[in-house]
């Protein structure tokens, strides 16, 4: 049995001891001295046992992952709960690629995908819809309640369950998330104690109007890093209870402010539900302050780099939808799309547009909304259950110059950041750039 710091059960114990096999037993020493480095003074049972993974692509070179997932397929080890998984790279109907473009992702990028695929389900993956970054929108079934303890991945993810379900999750990396969800335990420290849910910068938002949620978080997000931050002045501008709409602008805001920095986790005054409890008893002494007025918002946007090879060009692509999005946002984005084209005197986008959102999102709009669905495709605008990260990661994609408005791709990639009115601009022929 490996040297370990921290106090076990009997459960635990008897798994280190190689009790439950010998694959269990390296999944717990793993996690046992994950633990040890964060301090982490036991195991806590994982409460919601769905899990969520981040890796969702079959790259070849990873061998290790594709190793250790045999290894646990071969014993026949399952998450209890199952689990989702981040969106699959591809979608050749609804993102089209050429030849060149295809022959790297099948070949070189990807060329696992489909043997990797089967080892999830081996494992327990949920089902053949389990594959979204945004697993927790209520269409998708995997959403935590607050309290609940998670071994989940994904950074947009762990943040929206953390700080909009108030449920408790650490930013984990890929193969811990599944790891804890096969044991059904995960070391306690960092987000999943009072202490570390507790927030260390105070945030003034004192601006005019609603700032674009990427924006906001994007600005948090480079000024807090991975620390905690409580946010006052949103309410004013959202209210002081969570529906659709609201849930989309924090999901986006989560986003931005943990792919801009790395934060597991913010508070709401007024709105979010520890927030809403706990009150300034969130706050640390001694707190760090950040002012965000509309000077503020106006700066952080302009410094965004723009790594277009050619600075001039004109859109090939747009990506809406970096976290995916909720119901309300494609029904939102359907009409406004509509109204620009129709007051720009077009019938069709100016580029390529691509919705992206989760599979089972987009059963129920297909089914619900027919009619938009179908007038989307006609201005041409597809949707797509992929991740636009792991469509820009084909090097041939460097070379078109892609728009979004998420601060997580234009993070990850060379895509270029606008903000919405911009891009319902452009997609209407309008040079604003």
């Amino acid at each position: 049995m490996i040297e370990h710091k921290m106090e076990l059960n009997d459960e635990l114990k008897a798994i280190l001891e190689g009790k439950e096999g010998e694959t269990k037993k390296k999944i717990l020493e793993t996690l046992v001295l994950f633990g040890d480095i964060f301090g982490a003074k036991r195991m806590v049972k994982v409460t919601h046992k769905e899990g969520h993974l981040v890796t969702s692509f079959g790259i070849p070179l990873l061998k290790p992952l594709f190793k250790t997932m045999d290894e646990i397929n071969k014993e026949g080890i399952k998450a209890e709960g199952g689990f989702t998984c981040d969106p699959r790279p591809i979608d050749y109907k609804n993102v089209k690629c050429n030849l060149l473009e295809k022959i790297v992702f099948n070949k070189i990028l990807y060329g696992k995908q489909e043997e990797y695929e089967k080892q999830l389900r081996e494992a327990g993956l949920t089902d053949k819809d389990s594959f979204s970054c945004a697993s927790y929108l209520k269409e998708c079934g995997n959403r935590p309640q607050k309290g609940d303890v998670l071994s989940w991945a994904e950074s947009s993810a762990v943040v929206f369950a953390n700080s909009v379900l108030g449920a408790r999750c650490n930013r984990n990396s890929g193969m811990l998330d599944l790891f804890g969800s096969l044991i059904g335990y995960v070391p306690e420290f960092g987000l999943l104690t009072d202490e570390g849910r507790t927030a260390t910068w105070i945030i003034e938002v004192k601006t005019t109007k609603l700032p674009e949620a990427q924006i906001l978080g994007s600005a948090i997000g480079m000024k807090v890093m991975e620390e905690v931050p409580y946010v006052y002045g949103l309410d004013k501008f959202l209210g002081t209870e969570i529906d659709d709409k609201v849930e989309a602008y924090l999901k986006d805001f989560g986003a931005a402010s943990a792919s801009n920095g790395a934060v597991g986790l913010f508070h709401i005054d007024g709105l979010t539900p520890e927030a809403k409890e706990e009150k300034e008893k969130l706050i640390k002494e001694g707190a760090k302050v950040y002012v965000i007025d509309d000077g503020e918002i106006e700066r952080v946007y302009k410094s965004y780099p723009i790594m277009w090879k050619n600075k001039e060009s004109d859109p090939k692509l747009c990506f809406i939808g970096c976290p995916h999005l909720n119901y309300y946002q494609l029904n939102k984005w359907h009409e406004d799309i509509k109204k620009a084209l129709k007051e720009n005197g077009k019938a069709k986008v100016s580029c390529k547009c691509v919705l992206n959102t989760p599979p089972k999102v987009l059963a129920r709009f297909k089914k619900e909304e027919k009619a938009k669905y179908d007038e989307l495709y006609k201005m041409g605008v597809t949707i797509s259950s992929i991740c636009p990260l792991m469509y820009t990661n084909n090097p041939i994609t460097h070379s078109k110059p892609i728009m979004t408005n998420s601060n997580k791709l234009r993070t990850y990639s060379m895509a270029r950041y606008f903000k919405d009115e911009e891009i319902l601009a452009i997609l209407a022929g309008k040079k604003v750039y």
